[in-house]
């Protein structure tokens, strides 16, 4: 049966109107839920903010915090609230009642208090008759009313009173249902969105949200990575592969290296992930910008993304070989992206490849390292969950993966993975030293190859001052991938002949 179709209320945030498929169902209670400091305030003016730009009257009702800090709040993001009606209810006593006698003989103060508070509410929405109401907060109704069912009978007026009236109502309260033990709210309103955030024991908090109900709707269910900055919430939908169509293969994508494609068969295809996995500096990234330099001149768009070193260093080591990275970073064929790991959601990262692909064009797309992405996501198995998420999307657009992956150790049997990520890619080259004759030598080979044939030889590869150069298949040796060659006899079809013995 197909899906009954509610009007919507865009929220003012792009990320989270794509989760809610086009926004809240009009005219209905939603809360929101979570802990403070986590972003309820400046979701909820977003959302008002929003209304006043679709030239709807809007009513926000502070029971807890003063006009003055609600000012401070927007003007923190560099938003006016000017438009929207700000109403607020002072609960308990002010300074008059401090020097008086009066007290509560007969009544509960709670519902005396209560009872007036939800007089004057209903009152100024009667005579705003808003379309978007926000009410700050829930938290404060519930010790007025200190017995349950007086707070659900309140709960229920407020839906009786909103509902038909053509308000669309954000209910704010401090904390989930187990934290507040309160499950009144959340059975009453039409729909419960959480948000949760984390202190890491390094770098940024990380904030993410979850719709846990919406009735009738269809939404992006899970949770999904947000941050607060100047300007308001950001919201990054949990990238889920399957959603995005599938891109033909474009073909073979050159190194730029004749001998290279000749080791992988002629090339990479297009909508694959590769990995160049190998020890420090045994040139790994080095490989990676040949890769996008020989995509530039083709007049492909790239974009690499760098944990690890700075842009800068990255141009500055690729054009030291020839590859005239800065000229084509100016001439915006291939983008930069320096991330640090601390400040990063992995949804935030997947947002920002995703932008690179569908809004810049990138048709190869590098990560350097996926050493530095771990550190962005503590927990590995999700790490893995949302990789595999990240190379399905990207494999789905037709778009060349390429992943950096550091080893610990140099040579012999001691050289092992942060992270083993070569199930999940189509393409493993093995990059490793090797010792010959008093040299330290590099070896390439491509270990694995889903699509097509490569070759099964190792060869010599060295990093020049002027570029970079790949050799035949080493004949004569055995046991180079190991880091401890034997050599068999005369020969062997090393570089150093070619180059008079010059050590890159």
């Amino acid at each position: 049966m197909a899906e009954k179709r509610f009007p919507r209320v865009p929220t003012g945030i792009s990320g989270l109107d794509m989760i809610l498929n086009g926004g809240l169902p009009k005219d209905r209670l939603y809360l929101v839920q979570g802990d403070p400091g986590v972003g309820k305030t400046t979701l909820s003016l977003q959302f008002l903010l929003e209304g006043r730009r679709l030239g709807e009257r809007c009513l926000y009702v502070t029971l807890g915090e003063t006009r003055e800090e609600l000012e401070g709040v927007a003007a923190s993001h560099g938003w006016s609230l000017d438009g929207i009606d700000v109403f607020e209810i002072q609960t308990g006593m002010n300074e008059e009642d401090l020097d008086t006698d009066e007290s509560y003989d007969v009544f509960h103060p709670s519902e005396v208090e209560l009872g007036a508070v939800m007089r004057t509410l209903l009152a100024e929405a009667e005579k705003v008759k808003p379309a978007r109401v926000v009410i700050d907060s829930l938290s404060e109704v519930r010790l007025l009313a200190r017995d349950p069912l007086r707070y659900r009978r309140q709960l229920l007026a407020l839906k009786k009173f909103f509902i038909g009236r053509g308000s669309t109502v954000l209910l704010l309260d401090a904390g989930s249902a187990e934290k507040v033990g309160d499950l009144q709210s959340n059975t009453l309103v039409h729909g419960v969105i959480l948000l949760e955030q984390e202190l890491p024991r390094f770098g940024l908090k990380r904030r993410r949200l979850s719709v846990v109900k919406l009735r009738g709707v269809k939404f992006d269910d899970g949770y999904h990575d947000f941050k607060v900055e100047t300007g308001g919430v950001v919201v990054f939908p949990r990238l889920v592969a399957s959603e995005h169509s599938t891109v033909p293969p474009r073909g073979l994508v050159s190194s730029g290296l004749a001998e290279l494609d000749e080791t992988l068969g002629g090339g990479l295809q297009s909508g694959t992930s590769t990995i160049f996995l190998g020890a420090a500096g045994v040139g790994k990234s080095t490989l990676v910008g040949q890769y996008l330099t020989a995509a530039a001149s083709r007049g492909e768009r790239a974009v690499v993304f760098t944990f690890d070193e700075s842009a800068k260093n990255f141009i500055s080591r690729s054009d030291g070989v020839g590859m005239n990275m800065q000229k084509n970073v100016d001439a915006g064929l291939i983008k930069m992206v320096q991330v640090d790991p601390g400040a990063l959601s992995p949804g935030e990262f997947a947002q920002m490849v995703r932008d690179s692909v569908e809004r810049d064009g990138a048709r190869v797309v590098a990560i350097d390292s996926l050493t530095g992405y771990l550190s962005a996501t503590p927990d590995e198995r999700f790490l893995v969950i949302q990789l595999h998420e990240l190379l399905t999307y990207l494999g789905n657009m037709g778009v060349c993966t390429l992943l950096v992956v550091a080893q610990h150790g140099l040579m012999g049997d001691g050289v092992r993975a942060a992270v083993d990520a070569s199930y999940l890619c189509d393409t493993v080259i093995l990059l490793r030293y090797f010792e010959h004759a008093g040299r330290i030598r590099k070896a390439i080979s491509a270990l694995k190859k889903r699509t097509g044939g490569h070759e099964a030889a190792v060869r010599e590869f060295e990093i020049g001052p002027d570029r970079v150069r790949v050799g035949a298949p080493l004949t004569n040796f055995h046991g180079v991938l190991t880091g401890n060659p034997v050599y068999g006899g005369e020969g062997g079809n090393l570089l150093e002949a070619a180059h008079g013995g010059r050590n890159a």
